[in-house]
């Protein structure tokens, strides 16, 4: 597995270690409405599989696309893929965010999930970068055309964001 995806697979594991269905479904302390860590993997989970959708449907076509980010999402991508800045409070597109959990999953369930898409986006971005090129040929939904190597340091970035909230709430009710 690609390094970044390797190591963002290792930060999910560590942050999930040890919890049962129970300790999964805890939420920021006097934050009411913030999602659960379940919902925080299941956000994370709906990113990879949008992703997954993205690059299957560019494969399909067989060429990169022919966009070209805007003077702000070229900003941004900066930003966040080669700074590692990724902007708190900001609110998760329709598409990747988590519904209210029917059934509770222990933390090991939820790796195990990350690490199956970890997995998938991994031959997908390899597969990329062999018949796309290594340069931006698939878009993403707001951050527009990004190259094999950027769609990875993205999810990284994105993914840690995420397991230092999982972090922080375990640490909020010590577990």
């Amino acid at each position: 597995m690609n390094s970044d995806l390797e190591r963002l697979h290792r930060a999910i594991a560590y942050s999930l270690r040890g919890l049962d269905a129970e300790g999964t479904q805890l939420r920021p302390v006097g934050r009411p409405g913030r999602w659960s860590i379940q919902q925080v993997v299941e956000h994370l989970l709906l990113t990879y599989s949008a992703t997954e959708m993205a690059m299957d449907a560019r494969l399909e076509k067989g060429t990169p696309t022919r966009g070209r980010p805007s003077p702000l999402q070229h900003f941004v991508q900066f930003t966040l893929v080669r700074l590692g800045y990724f902007p708190r409070g900001r609110k998760a597109p329709e598409v990747v965010t988590p519904a209210e959990t029917e059934t509770a999953l222990s933390g090991e369930e939820l790796a195990r999930a990350a690490d199956e898409h970890l997995e998938r986006l991994d031959g997908l971005f390899a597969e990329g970068e062999k018949s796309l090129g290594t340069g931006r040929s698939v878009r993403h939904m707001v951050l527009g055309p990004m190259s094999m190597a950027q769609w990875r340091r993205f999810h990284l970035i994105h993914g840690e964001h995420h397991v230092r909230q999982i972090l922080a709430i375990r640490k909020a009710h010590r577990v």
